[in-house]
């Protein structure tokens, strides 16, 4: 029994490496356009190009970080696996639909509902987490993160040659498509073993931060991720904007675009897995440090190129740090909080992504309003170091991050 239970996380690993690759690359397709899709939508001054793309990124965050936990709770009662065949058959349509909107409003109201049916990538996150030994969940959830920025890699690239080629609208078409390729993948080869509890059992345990041991840790890690995504969120909607301003709006900008969008993505795949597997031996604080320290180093000198190929070389070290903070933030959470709860922290560490998100992509496009382009990627840098800093202050393990934990320690 112990056998076919490890054969099956390995082979839960590998689907949904498979799925969360296809979703990634699903999303990624229309992520970097999204702002020269709402350019095409209507006539609008630079500030209003920048408002309204912020505007439209940010609806889909706000509705993840309010029903988040709502679907966390509802995972923990009913299974992870439920709520990845919902959420892809759920963005399948949604987002299909978005390549046959006629105004900006219409395409922000698909986005608002696209927040409903959002929670692949952290539901599988949860399954895996759950599902993998504890003493693998760090190198597992390293090499989880690497299909989704395998997809991010390949998705920018492929929607640049399709929107070159043909249109934007048909990158939402595609990515509806793939997704339903994830939804039966998902349906018919991922196995979970789990343990209904019941609404009346979860009503009497309480509010989840009283069933953990150290909750001051789940917060500022819970918070921590908010600023990572705040940060990496205030580019996205600006990047395609900044591309074209950088190309001097001549020459192939879509696809240039992809590509940029694409390279940290190429950085994370191969820094990712080594850097999980770094952190469960060596202390998962460690990677965190490194992250937040070579994030600012990298972000800073972005709002002072000239060329795209320069930036371009920034962006492929920012994802070097991403392979580092995001699986790291996620291991320390499955390792601090019991295995009922798994799906519930990973719901609310969804939650606090989508502030982040939506934060990011609405100060974002007010920095690049007041500041211009360039003011973003500085903004960013400064959200990371003010994050770091605060971790620093309130979890006392970080400032010891250079000696080798304990067994019992918080990596």
């Amino acid at each position: 029994m112990g056998t076919r239970k490890t054969e099956q996380w390995r082979q839960n690993l590998a689907v949904l490496w498979l799925g969360t690759f296809i979703a990634g690359m699903g999303f990624s397709e229309i992520m970097p356009f999204i702002s020269l899709y709402v350019d095409d939508l209507g006539t609008f001054t630079k500030g209003q190009l920048t408002m309204y793309s912020g505007l439209t990124y940010a609806a889909t965050f706000f509705v993840i970080a309010v029903v988040s936990p709502l679907w966390g709770k509802l995972a923990d009662r009913k299974g992870r696996k439920l709520m990845l065949l919902r959420s892809s058959l759920g963005m399948a349509a949604v987002i299909g639909l978005m390549g046959f909107v006629t105004n900006v409003w219409q395409l922000i109201g698909l986005r608002f509902l696209q927040g409903f049916f959002a929670g692949y990538i952290p539901n599988a996150s949860a399954l895996i987490a759950s599902e993998t030994p504890k003493e693998k969940s760090g190198n597992a959830l390293g090499i989880l993160t690497t299909g989704y920025v395998s997809g991010n890699l390949i998705g920018p690239v492929l929607g640049g040659i399709l929107a070159q080629v043909f249109s934007i609208r048909w990158t939402f078409i595609l990515t509806g498509i793939f997704l339903i390729i994830v939804f039966f993948l998902s349906a018919t080869l991922v196995h979970e073993h789990f343990t209904p509890i019941s609404k009346a059992r979860q009503a009497q345990a309480g509010f989840f931060l009283k069933q953990v041991k150290n909750p001051t840790l789940i917060v500022v890690l819970l918070i921590s991720t908010m600023f990572i995504q705040m940060g990496n969120n205030s580019i996205t909607p600006i990047i395609s904007l900044y591309v074209r301003q950088l190309m001097h709006h001549t020459g192939p900008i879509t696809l240039v675009a992809g590509i940029i969008a694409a390279l940290p993505g190429i950085s994370t795949l191969l820094a990712a897995p080594k850097l999980g597997e770094y952190g469960d031996r060596h202390g998962t604080q460690r990677v965190l440090v490194f992250g937040y320290v070579f994030a600012v180093l990298m972000y800073f000198p972005q709002g002072f190129v000239t060329s795209v190929w320069l930036l371009g070389i920034f962006r492929f070290m920012i994802g070097i740090s991403d392979g580092a903070l995001f699986p790291a933030v996620q291991t320390m959470l499955t390792k601090n909080a019991p295995q009922s709860l798994t799906g519930t922290v990973f719901s609310w560490n969804q939650s606090f992504q989508a502030l982040g998100s939506m934060l990011g992509a609405m100060l974002g496009g007010v920095v690049a309003n007041w500041f211009n382009y360039n003011g973003v990627f500085m903004f960013t840098a400064l959200t990371l170091l003010l994050n770091f800093l605060l971790l620093a202050w309130l979890v006392p393990e970080m400032r010891q991050w250079h000696k080798r934990p304990a067994k019992r320690s918080i990596n």
